[in-house]
């Protein structure tokens, strides 16, 4: 299976809206209601590729490259949870629409919960996928120095292996979902001029945030999921890697119009390893006109 094949027979395009300062590269397909993915750190749009199809039966889909990430602009600046925010909340206002639906997976989750928490009357259903706005405990801590340590190692010395190593972490089945064309895509995209340093920067800012307890709790405080009202679905997996089952279960005692769906046969990328059960979960809820 390839990016190709899981696209073959759809109409889509790899576009570029200009978002204020921010060129914003997005693989876009379907038409009506605007649905937003947002990849985690050091991601891509890449990592929706095997579900655009599918969602772009039902929605205007935009899997876009955030800030500093993939090939939109990654101006030299110091990346914050607030950087991301400040850039989705920009391009949903770009959109000119009334409401959009907003599907984030890791940093992308964190991201799209503040983004809500900022612009709620934009955001009509919200889905947090593997990521919550919540500091892990000790052994999910431990497993985030480690990933950060590996995104450190591409910005200093990049090779393939590296990055192979960096998607595994993402894996529950490396050997079967991490490919040699994914290794090649973000290679490529981490190989641009420049892009190393701001890869580690990004890594340190996000992921530092994340792991420095001291600092992370001012940031990410549970109780603030309490003012988001919209349907929210939290999904999460049995193996994600940073945050456990425990986070995902304290994020669901703060929301107060959340339901909570689990998958077993994959770990931080639910959407990539188990893609017709993510899609199925996920359009159930983003179809469904009532409460989460």
């Amino acid at each position: 299976m390839t990016i190709w094949t899981d696209l073959q027979g759809t109409a889509f395009a790899q576009t570029f809206h200009q978002v204020g300062d921010i060129r914003t590269r997005c693989l876009e397909a379907g038409s009506g209601q605007p649905l937003i993915f947002l990849h985690g750190t050091g991601g891509h749009a890449e990592a929706y590729a095997r579900n655009l199809a599918t969602h772009a039966k039902h929605f205007h889909v935009y899997a876009i490259d955030m800030v500093g990430h993939g090939y939109s602009s990654r101006p030299d600046i110091d990346y914050s949870i607030d950087t991301f925010v400040d850039h989705v909340v920009a391009f949903i206002d770009y959109l000119g629409v009334d409401k959009v639906k907003l599907s984030g997976e890791s940093l992308g989750a964190f991201v799209a919960s503040w983004v809500t928490l900022r612009r709620p009357e934009k955001i009509d259903r919200l889905v947090l996928n593997t990521g919550l706005p919540i500091v892990p405990s000790e052994p999910g801590r431990q497993e985030l120095l480690k990933g950060m340590a590996i995104s450190n190692a591409a910005a200093a010395d990049l090779t393939h292996e590296i990055v192979r190593q960096r998607l595994g972490f993402l894996m529950l089945d490396p050997g079967q979902s991490v490919t040699d064309e994914l290794v090649e895509v973000r290679y490529q995209i981490y190989d641009q001029p420049g892009m190393q340093a701001i890869v580690g920067r990004i890594a340190t800012s996000v992921l530092g945030t994340i792991t420095d307890l001291a600092h992370a709790d001012g940031l990410f405080k549970p109780e603030k999921l309490q003012q988001i009202t919209c349907p929210t679905l939290v999904l999460w997996t049995e193996n994600n890697p940073g945050q456990h089952l425990d986070v995902a279960y304290q994020g669901m005692a703060q929301l107060p119009n959340a339901r909570l769906e689990i998958m077993q046969q994959s770990a931080h990328w639910p959407q990539w390893e188990e893609p017709e059960l993510f899609d199925q979960i996920h359009l159930e809820f983003l179809l469904s006109n009532g409460p989460a």
